[in-house]
C-alpha cells in the first residue's frame, strides 16, 4: 500500500502545504515532479540556491503521519474491518480454483475427454471471474484508502505549516519514498519531526487512541505501525 498511497498523495501534500505557507514565493508556486528524478532535481535545487547554513531543514514521513494519528488508525482499521468479508470471498474463491486444479492433476488423466475438459474450462472460467471480483475489490479499496489520507492531510497541512513556521524551518523533505524514488538521500534522525506533527495533530484533532490490543502470552514487545493490506488475493 505503501508506494500506492503516496504516490496518490505527495502533490496534494505539496500544493496543501503550499497553500497554507505565504513565506516565499517558492511555497506558492511548488515544482511538480513528473518523474521519480524530477523530485531529487528540485530538492537539489532549492537547497543550492540558499545561502549556507540559513535554512533550517526538516524531514517528515507523511504516510506515516496519516497512519500514525489516533484519526488515522481508527479509520484505516475501520476499512480493514469493512472489507474482510470481500477479501474471505475472494480468498474462497482461491481456494475453490486450487482444489480444481488438484482434482485436474490427480485425475485429468482418468477421465474422459469431455469431462477433462469441461474441468479445464470451469478453471478457466473462476479464474477470470476471481481476477476481475479481485481488481474491482483493490480498486474499490485503494480509492477509499485514499480519500481517508486526503482527508487528514487537508487538515494535517496546517498543522506542518505552523510547526515550520514557528520553529523556523526553510524546508522540509517528505521521507516517505526513498531515493531515488523520492528527494531525501540520508538524514539524521534529529530532523525527523514525524512524531511531532502527529502528536499535534491528535491534541488538536481530539480523536482518542484505539484501545491497546492485548499481547499473546509470551509475545514480544508492540509490532509498529503497519500500512493497511489490501483485499486482493492469489489468482494464479
Amino acid at each position: 500500500m505503501k508506494r500506492t498511497l503516496v504516490s496518490t498523495i505527495v502533490l496534494t501534500v505539496v500544493l496543501a502545504v503550499a497553500a497554507f505557507g505565504q513565506s516565499s514565493s517558492a511555497a506558492a508556486k511548488p515544482a511538480t515532479p513528473t518523474t521519480p528524478g524530477a523530485g531529487t532535481s528540485a530538492a537539489t535545487a532549492a537547497m543550492a540556491s540558499a545561502p549556507t547554513g540559513s535554512v533550517k531543514v526538516g524531514i517528515i514521513d507523511i504516510q506515516q503521519a496519516i497512519i500514525g494519528t489516533n484519526e488515522g488508525s481508527r479509520d484505516f482499521e475501520t476499512l480493514q474491518k469493512k472489507f474482510e468479508p470481500k477479501r474471505n470471498e475472494l480468498s474462497g474463491q482461491n481456494t475453490e480454483i486450487e482444489n480444481l486444479k488438484k482434482q485436474l492433476n490427480t485425475q485429468g488423466d482418468k477421465m474422459n475427454e469431455e469431462a477433462r475438459t469441461a474441468l479445464m474450462k470451469s478453471i478457466e472460467t473462476k479464474q477470470k471471474n476471481l481476477q476481475r471480483a479481485a481488481e474491482d475489490a483493490q480498486a474499490d479499496y485503494q480509492q477509499q484508502q485514499n480519500e481517508i489520507a486526503q482527508r487528514i492531510l487537508q487538515k494535517m497541512a496546517p498543522v506542518i505549516d505552523k510547526y515550520a513556521k514557528a520553529n523556523g524551518y526553510g524546508l522540509l523533505f517528505d521521507s516517505s519514498n526513498p531515493w531515488p524514488q523520492g528527494p531525501l538521500l540520508w538524514a539524521t534522525a534529529g530532523v525527523d519531526i514525524t512524531k511531532t506533527i502527529v502528536d499535534a495533530y491528535n491534541a488538536q484533532s481530539g480523536v482518542a487512541p484505539l484501545p491497546a490490543a492485548p499481547k499473546p502470552a509470551g509475545s514480544p514487545g508492540s509490532a509498529t505501525s503497519k500500512p493497511p493490506t489490501s483485499p486482493a488475493t492469489s489468482t494464479h
